[in-house]
């Protein structure tokens, strides 16, 4: 069956991460028609496969990236007025050690080899208290505490460490739940009039005079339909070049280069709540981060990927990376049967011909095109930190296309259920659990975190569990299920327990099986 829509959208967005929801939600804030199609979930890449981390990337200071870095570190606090239910401040705890080594790539490396040859490519304590002094004050912090320095010696963050390290440096960065932030962005989008379609892959596009006309199959039905634009946005991720040169059939000398970082998650490794930044001998660094209330995250590497159709997994090779690497910090071994999930993803990080993957730039690039008619806009690169800036840069050069566009607007405004001031956090969780005593505390934390002010439009009127319908185990309600079937494009069981959240750790195959022919047979019933 085929369709064809006779509406010109003034924007058709092609990819449904981070970057293609930012720029959708931006552009229908500022009254333009927008529709976009995602070929699988919503972030089902990049954007759910992350570190989770709302960072300024402080080790990007030793490749000289201090704009980047200052964008990022702006955006922390920018984004985390925006959604305090999805994102929260962290305390990032970095254990120093005199033989700690750099990187030879970066330029800071190279510069102090030149200078100062005696330091063999040591990092020196000195160095990174400059790299935390520019961290602190490069981005008008207001929010988040500032660095200090933290004896390891008979405290809890010292408690997991190895006893060689005596001193550390404490500093702040954000935490974020990277795939619900999409959702998100998504959600929003489509309340300001933007139309999100899932599930649908774009097979082609092509100019007819001023205009795009845009061929898109259902994933699930097999229906065809035409969509017309005044504008493309290549925002395909790790795609974008296939995008580019199979589906648009343009010619580009830009490109991206796939870089596979992958993360594993063992049972929780220590009792507070911090995050430590682990700085390894061969100059890389890696992140041990309590994780969905009961697990550690570790992560992550940099690999290079060649081949788009394999799916990024973490390798046994990486994983024993990791698990090596972490272990020269911690206290206690650590071995493969301590991880519980590994999962991986594709940064899809722009070209600049750097010579390795650690080395390659984490900054975007945009894109014009528009030789052949009507204009389309590729986006190369780019980090999760700074995809509302992204937006935003992405609208300023597609201004010249649409006479009269409105002005930037997305700084600071709530992302649906982060309508309240962070420092309300905690008041608002205990104002929950009073509202549903019958839910344990770690339920009312992750439907908070999940959810915010719109938990209890989740719950609703119930007194007990079974007022939310059928229990498919750990918290998980047929009512939540609902809610991510209705609200937030969730088709399978996959979206709900690896990318909505992240139950997939508490439920076993056969609940999550379970879910998925219940999901299957009530889209089914709706579709009869």
């Amino acid at each position: 069956m085929h369709s064809a829509d006779s509406k010109i959208s003034d924007l058709f967005v092609i990819g449904g991460g981070i970057n293609g929801v930012g720029i959708a939600r931006d552009a229908a804030g500022r009254g333009m028609s927008v529709t976009l199609a995602e070929m699988n979930d919503l972030a089902s890449a990049t954007s759910s496969a992350s570190t989770k981390l709302f960072h300024g990337g402080l080790r990007y200071l030793e490749f000289f990236k201090v704009r980047l870095v200052r964008e990022a570190l702006i955006e922390r606090e920018e984004l985390l007025r925006a959604l305090p239910h999805i994102s929260w401040p962290m305390r990032f705890v970095l254990p120093y050690h005199k033989d700690m080594r750099f990187d030879s790539d970066t330029p800071t490396s190279r510069l102090l080899t030149t200078f100062m040859p005696w330091m063999k490519g040591r990092r020196p304590a000195w160095l990174i208290r400059l790299g935390l002094f520019m961290y602190d004050h490069l981005g008008g912090r207001k929010i988040l505490p500032g660095t200090k320095t933290v004896t390891l010696s008979g405290t809890p963050e010292g408690a997991p460490i190895d006893e060689r390290f005596e001193t550390a440096y404490e500093y702040s960065d954000c935490w974020v739940q990277d795939a619900r932030l999409v959702v998100l962005n998504a959600r929003d989008a489509e309340a300001r009039g933007a139309k999100i379609m899932v599930q649908t892959k774009v097979t082609s596009a092509r100019r007819e005079d001023d205009i795009w006309i845009i061929e898109t199959t259902d994933q699930r039905s097999g229906e065809t339909r035409s969509h017309k634009a005044k504008v493309l946005v290549n925002a395909g991720g790790p795609w974008v070049g296939q995008v580019l040169q199979e589906t648009l059939r343009l010619n580009s000398r830009e490109g991206v280069r796939l870089v596979r970082g992958s993360h594993i998650v063992t049972k929780k490794l220590y009792d507070h709540d911090k995050c430590y930044f682990f700085q390894g001998t061969d100059g890389r660094i890696i992140f041990a981060i309590p994780y969905e209330q009961d697990f550690t995250l570790i992560g992550t590497t940099d690999a290079e990927h060649e081949n788009l159709d394999e799916r990024p997994v973490c390798t046994d090779q990486e994983r024993d990376y990791l698990i090596d690497f972490a272990g020269h910090y911690f206290k206690r071994d650590l071995c493969a049967e301590d991880v519980v999930w590994t999962y991986s993803g594709v940064r899809p990080l722009y070209d600049d011909g750097a010579s390795s993957a650690t080395a390659a730039t984490r900054d975007y690039v945009l894109k014009v095109d528009e030789t052949g008619g009507a204009p389309v806009l590729h986006v190369f690169g780019g980090k999760i930190t700074t995809y509302r800036r992204l937006a935003e840069n992405a609208l300023d050069k597609l201004t010249p296309f649409f006479d009269g566009m409105e002005g930037k607007w997305t700084a600071g405004v709530a992302l649906p259920g982060g309508h309240f001031p962070v420092e309300e956090v905690e008041a608002r969780i205990a104002k929950l659990a009073q509202r549903y005593p019958f839910l344990p505390q770690k339920s009312v934390l992750r439907l908070f975190r999940a959810y915010g002010t719109e938990a209890t439009e989740v719950l609703g009127q119930a007194r007990g569990f079974e007022d939310l319908g059928h229990d498919f185990g750990a918290g998980l309600s047929e009512a939540e299920v609902v809610w991510l079937m209705e609200r937030e494009y969730a088709t399978c069981a996959e979206d709900i327990v690896w990318r909505r959240g992240k139950l997939g750790l508490h439920l076993d195959q056969a609940q999550i099986a379970a879910l998925d022919a219940w999901m299957q047979d009530k889209q089914a019933t709706k579709a009869a």
